[in-house]
Parts: structure tokens; C-alpha cells; sequence
């Protein structure tokens, strides 16, 4: 509904209830900065397996100090994807983040749509599934068949739907 005489301005009702729709992005924000203590949990995961591998290094076999390494590089990863959905999400979603004139600011904040989200988050989802199945193979003996065929399946589906998503990415795109 529109101010008559003017097809432009909506009436005043409407221009609020399109504020509040506008506005309400902000409730998005919490979920963003909850992520950062999210990846605070995960910085401290990462120092306890880093103490363990340390400490436990002398008398770990090979295929443990392996699987040990391959765990801290999936949090690594794990990380790194939670910082991309937070600064994207919320660049996205809610507001540009002001730190244009920072010197350590990435090149790809502010350069990440949201389908270039989807597709960063389903490589870095496939390259922990990689790592998990990769783990498993190397502690095989630990790992009954049916949980080695379960990863090696979910593995299979997250590479599929990786690559069904880039597909249909760009085909829209097109």
C-alpha cells in the first residue's frame, strides 16, 4: 500500500512493518558471536589433543601419532569453517563489518556470497569426512566394519552433494 498521489513511499504502517522485518536481521548476531566461543572450545580441544600427542609421543606407534596429527588438522579445519560462517553469515546476513583499514583483514571477508558459503562449507565438510575416514583406516583394527562402511558411505553422500551443489550453483548462475 502505497502514500496516495506518490506510487513510491509506502504508507506509514507498512514502512513500519518493513523496518521491523529490516531490523530484526539484528537477531541474528547473537548466533554469530555464540560461534566465537564455539570456536574458543575448539582452540581448547585442539591444545588437549596437542598435550596429548606431546606427552604420549614416545610411546605412541606411527598410525597414532598419524591418526593424532590428522585429529588436530580436523580441528583446524573445523575452526576455520566456523570463522568463515561467522564473518560471512554475518556480512551477509546482518551488517558489513567496519575493518577496511585493518591491516590483517583476509581477502575474502566481504567477498563470500551466500553460495559461495554453501559451497566452502560442503568442501570443508568433505575434507573432515576425508580425515575422519582416513582415521579410521589407520586404526582399522579398532573400527568394526559397519562403522568403517557407515564413514566410508557418509563420506561417499558428502562428496556427491558437494558436487550436485556446485552443479546446481552454477548452473544458476548461468
Amino acid at each position: 500500500m502505497t502514500v496516495p498521489g506518490n506510487p513510491q513511499r509506502p504508507h506509514g504502517l507498512v514502512r513500519v512493518f518493513e523496518r521491523t522485518i529490516f531490523a530484526s536481521r539484528w537477531l541474528l548476531a547473537p548466533f554469530y558471536l555464540s560461534l566465537s566461543l564455539a570456536l574458543a572450545l575448539l582452540l581448547v580441544e585442539f591444545f588437549r589433543g596437542l598435550v596429548h600427542l606431546v606427552v604420549g609421543f614416545a610411546a605412541f606407534r606411527h598410525d597414532e601419532i598419524v591418526i593424532g596429527v590428522l585429529s588436530l588438522i580436523e580441528l583446524s579445519l573445523m575452526a576455520n569453517l566456523v570463522l568463515m560462517v561467522m564473518f560471512s553469515g554475518y556480512e551477509n546476513f546482518v551488517s558489513r563489518l567496519d575493518v577496511e583499514d585493518h591491516g590483517d583483514k583476509p581477502d575474502w571477508m566481504g567477498e563470500v556470497g551466500y553460495g559461495d558459503l554453501k559451497l566452502k562449507l560442503m568442501s570443508s565438510i568433505v575434507a573432515i569426512s576425508a580425515i575422519q575416514l582416513l582415521e579410521g583406516f589407520t586404526n582399522i583394527e579398532h573400527m568394526s566394519d559397519r562403522d568403517l562402511a557407515w564413514t566410508a558411505g557418509l563420506h561417499i553422500v558428502f562428496i556427491v552433494s558437494a558436487v550436485l551443489l556446485a552443479l546446481m550453483d552454477r548452473i544458476s548462475h548461468k
